[in-house]
């Protein structure tokens, strides 16, 4: 795993600043700790920090084809590499390492850029095509693995694996952009392919950028593959068990390949539990797993991590999480580099620190909610959308506004007795009921949280265009379906993928998710919603297949998530943080609050009259994210300065 940097010029002549493209690089030593090297000619640089994992001798990067006509900068895995390099040795490739970034060299060489078509894994890469006079970015089909794109006031083209890389270019604009702080309000990160920034952009799952010498338009990022819903899958559940079960094995085994020290995450839930009973059967060794632990019960998975452990005889570790403990607020700041709100990047980073300490690569569970409808807002949204159903559209929103008006509201009563909620749900069209779910602001507080001036600017804009778009482009008509294809667009790569990223890049740990295997993912696409949701069951297949291999109090205790107890956090040991945010000059200064407001919402909640911890944390994070911009202006270079690693070239 590692990091990739690029500064490209339209014009050949065009010098690439090697100070720059070095401080660039440097700015992601985290990510490669192992080595570093850079590239540069004809107004073309590439820069690469380097974490070994695979040909830990060889394959250092930048990295060239036999006649050196094309380098690669790269960070990922191509899982499948070894098939690659049989094919192309029987087209004539020579091959000069054991290393999966070759691979991408010689791919390219023979099918362009259609080689990302060849690849499985996870990665982001950039190569140089010397003689076509060809950049050409790619990013993995799920978003995996990070790659940050913009254009600078001077014209020039930068990338990087994060956004601190690019943020070292003096020619690159930090004016937020209005419409990604309304799409981080509602959402708690920005999604792709925005950033916070206006001049940036991530360039998105599945999806490649090519720009050439020849070509004056400008950048175009391509589709190159799409989560897809079909038929043809399983029509039984006994059939779609036994395929799973041998898929999920093989998509785990083939993670298992590294020359370096491998273990997994072990939270206690279902997807990870399933990935660790699969790597126990495909190892002679134990296991390493590690899990975090919370002093506050209901936020605790430890216990049922135990008993998985103790079932495949796993080396388990717990660490506990404790809430006097927030340095890490500011920390979170400089690794995402722009806001990013899931609390549960606490933990997150801790449990990478603890797997630090005896693994270089970790399995994770990632992507199970996705993949099978795991989240409670499906299960939700399938019976709205049921009910919905049953009356016509244009009776819907005076029936169930009326009733979400008179209905008292009883958050203190059994759920059953909480319909005030439910008709308010009921009485929005789909795309608008489900963005309410997935809010982390919803619509009337962020209408009291911004400033005149930010409601200005962001004229007629709405942050559910985000999941409209998605929705209206899902390949499928099926209710749970569309709202799957919604999180793989959005919470997946924008908040799960990200937040497991940063954090374990910050700790130089590599992290392998065998459940976002693309050839998984298709299959999975196939399986029937009925399989999936079953009565008030999400990932019912996946909880089936299982079955042998986790115990069943663990498959089938009610979902907990990976979550921090932030309401009571608010309310003790981070009050006075949140108090001095919420009135101080960075929030103020920004232009973009209500400031009165904002002190209300901390002061109910705090009060307890209120729960707002969502919210709140929102704010803090987003008052991290400005301090921390205002103590960085823009890094202006001196050209002579050193640039650190040689430049690479081609081996004679």
């Amino acid at each position: 795993m590692c990091g990739i940097v690029g500064i490209y010029h339209a014009r050949a002549d065009h010098p690439v600043d090697q100070a720059l493209l070095h401080a660039m690089n440097e700015s992601q030593h985290h990510r490669g700790p192992d080595g570093g090297g850079l590239f540069a000619e004809d107004g073309v640089g590439l820069g690469h920090r380097r974490l070994s994992i695979i040909d830990v001798g060889g394959g250092a990067q930048p990295l060239f084809n036999e006649d050196g006509s094309v380098v690669v900068v790269y960070n990922g895995e191509i899982y499948n590499f070894a098939e690659l390099f049989d094919d192309l040795r029987a087209r004539g490739h020579v091959f000069r390492t054991h290393c999966d970034t070759e691979a991408i060299v010689h791919a390219w060489e023979e099918w362009g850029e259609d080689c990302v078509t060849r690849f499985r894994g996870m990665f982001a890469f950039a190569i140089w095509d010397r003689r076509r006079h060809t950049l050409f970015l790619a990013r993995d089909r799920l978003g995996i693995k990070p790659l940050y794109w913009a254009r600078t006031t001077g014209g020039a083209l930068v990338f990087g694996s994060e956004l601190k890389s690019l943020l070292r270019h003096p020619g690159l604009s930090r004016a937020i952009d209005p419409l990604a702080v309304e799409d981080y309000f509602a959402y708690g990160y920005v999604p792709d392919p925005r950033t916070i920034y206006q001049s940036v952009h991530k360039l998105a799952p599945g999806h490649t950028l090519c720009v050439r010498r020849d070509d004056p338009a400008p950048p175009c990022p391509r589709q190159y593959w799409d989560v897809s819903f079909g038929a043809g899958g399983p029509r039984r559940m006994d059939d779609a068990v036994d395929e799973l079960r041998a898929r999920l094995k093989e998509a785990v085994g083939i993670r298992m390949i590294a020359e370096v020290p491998l273990g997994a995450f072990l939270s206690g839930g279902v997807d990870s539990s399933g990935v660790v009973a699969m790597m126990a059967r495909q190892s002679s060794d134990p296991v390493d797993t590690c899990s975090i632990g919370f002093a506050q019960a209901d936020h605790d998975e430890s216990p049922h991590a135990a008993k998985v452990a103790e079932r495949w005889k796993t080396n388990h570790r717990t660490r506990r999480v404790d809430p006097e403990s927030f340095d890490l607020i500011d920390s979170l700041a400089a690794m995402y580099d722009e806001p990013f709100a899931d609390s549960s990047a606490m933990p997150t980073f801790r449990v990478c620190q603890l797997a630090r300490e005896k693994v270089t690569v970790a399995l994770s569970g990632d992507g199970g909610d996705e993949v099978f409808a795991g989240y409670r807002r499906h299960r939700w949204h399938a019976l709205e959308e049921r009910v919905r159903g049953l009356v016509p559209p244009g009776m819907r929103r005076p029936l169930f506004g009326a009733l979400g008006v008179l209905y008292p509201k009883m958050d203190w009563a059994p759920k059953p007795l909480r319909a005030k909620t439910t008709f308010q749900a009921l009485g929005r069209e789909t795309v608008e009921g489900y963005f309410h779910a997935v809010s982390v602001l919803p619509d009337h507080l962020r209408a009291r949280l911004y400033s005149p001036g930010l409601k200005a600017r962001l004229g007629a804009y709405h942050a559910a265009d985000v999941l409209r778009r998605h929705m209206e482009a899902a390949p499928t008509d099926h209710p749970l379906s569309r709202v799957q294809y919604a999180d793989m667009k959005t919470y997946l790569p924008g908040d799960i993928l990200t937040k497991v990223d940063r954090t374990s890049m910050a700790v130089a740990l590599e992290v392998r998710v065998p459940l976002l295997d693309h050839h998984f993912v298709e299959w999975a696409g196939t399986v029937p919603p009925e399989m999936k949701l079953i009565g008030r069951e999400g990932k019912a297949v996946l909880k089936k297949a299982l079955e042998p291999d986790v115990p069943r109090d663990v498959l089938y205790r009610p979902k907990m998530g990976f979550a921090v107890p932030l309401a009571k956090w608010l309310r003790g040991p981070l009050k006075d943080r949140l108090r001095e945010a919420v009135n101080g000059p960075v929030l103020a200064d920004s232009g973009l609050f209500d400031r009165a407001f904002l002190s209300t919402l901390a002061e109910q909640h705090i009060s307890g009259r209120n729960d707002h911890s969502a919210a709140l944390w929102s704010v803090l994070m987003f008052e991290a994210f400005l301090r921390r911009q205002q103590a960085e202006a823009p890094v202006s270079l001196d050209t002579d300065t050193p640039p650190g690693p040689r430049l690479a070239v081609p081996a004679e």
